[in-house]
């Protein structure tokens, strides 16, 4: 087990108290495979979201401007909202965890992003950090949201930076983890990735060995370099993360041009406008990545003017908010002014 000793920020808990709100229709965003609109929206239920619930609970939403394209969600809970935004190359089920903890104070709305997970997206779609910023900014509109809290991770948090620097007013508050930062856009680590894919042999080379074997996947070979417990990486989970991924020809191609459009710097060109944001920002980093260094959340910390500090969780890998989604809980509450109501335990 890793050391449970963590470096902890000085802000408090505001005492602020729960509001629900009564959320909006859905107007020209059209929905399948979940037969409840906005508005008509199951209390938050404590029920455990394993591969099985996950996919149940999935919807899709068709946005007028990206034909042919439909976006593939999660969400629960209800009130002002909180869009996670997963890493590379997961999904939405990454933040399973934290959504069975969170769901109780927010509507946690958890996206795949185009050429991810179990979006659809049209053959010929922009795969870019750009239109990825386009595509949460559309979501948003078609669920009628004007403002969400961020929690993002990896190349997550790269999107999530990209969407804060085209729509500012939109962000409530930004609870990053180990991501994407200007000049570490991309990170060493991960270029020979990006060069596989630059010839088309990435989702062949990387994808398939890891379903056919998932001790390959629990190795340090695949996806295991990124978790902090790589061992406890059950086979479903690596199903429900990489099958999609490799399911079709087409759906292959995504995923190597997914990985070529995170491995161009997007971000050194918005380094300024961060600084416009001056909404409250907190940086929860796990020291032991081999991608993302702490000194990265620091530069966040200085960079954005409403900062409230770094913490630095011991031991941890990339994929920490996964594996440990009471961290994430801990720090989304405080970030949102939240006290834990009487008797909620995270």
């Amino acid at each position: 087990m890793m050391r449970r000793e963590f470096v902890r920020g000085s802000f408090g808990v505001m005492g602020a108290t729960l509001l629900s709100e009564v959320a909006m229709g859905l107007g020209g965003a059209v929905i399948a495979n979940g037969t409840h609109k906005l508005g008509n929206l199951p209390k938050a239920a404590v029920v455990p979201i394993d591969a099985k619930e996950f996919h149940r609970m999935r919807r899709f939403v068709e946005l007028p401007r990206f034909p042919g394209t439909r976006i593939a969600y999660v969400e629960r809970g209800e009130g002002q909202a909180a869009l996670f935004l997963h890493g590379y190359p997961l999904n939405g089920f990454q933040w399973r965890g934290a959504l069975e903890r969170l769901s109780p104070y927010r509507r946690c709305i958890a996206p795949d992003f185009m050429g991810m997970g179990y979006t659809e997206a049209a053959a010929a779609q922009d795969l870019s950090p750009e239109a990825q910023a386009d595509m949460l900014a559309a979501l948003l509109d078609g669920l009628r949201l004007d403002k969400v809290d961020i929690v993002a991770n990896d190349s997550g948090g790269e999107m999530a930076q990209v969407f804060l620097t085209r729509h500012v007013d939109r962000v409530r508050t930004l609870l990053l983890t180990n991501c994407d930062v200007d000049e570490n856009n991309p990170p060493e680590f991960f270029k020979p990735m990006i060069a596989q894919a630059r010839k088309g042999l990435l989702a062949d080379r990387f994808l398939l060995p890891q379903l056919k074997d998932k001790a390959v996947a629990r190795s340090q070979k695949g996806m295991g370099v990124a978790f902090t417990h790589p061992e406890a990486l059950a086979d479903e989970t690596v199903e429900t993360y990489l099958a999609p991924l490799a399911s079709t020809e087409l759906r292959r191609e995504q995923f190597n041009r997914y990985t070529v459009g995170v491995g161009v710097n997007e971000l050194v060109a918005v380094r300024e406008k961060l600084k416009l944001f001056h909404g409250p920002a907190r940086m929860v980093w796990g020291t032991a990545d081999p991608l993302f260094s702490v000194k990265w959340a620091e530069w966040l910390s200085h960079t954005l003017p409403g900062s409230l500090g770094v913490r630095q969780i011991e031991g941890a890998n990339l994929f920490f908010p996964e594996e440990m989604p009471d961290v994430i809980a801990e720090e989304a509450l405080k970030l949102w002014g939240i006290s834990l109501l009487p008797g909620r335990l995270l």
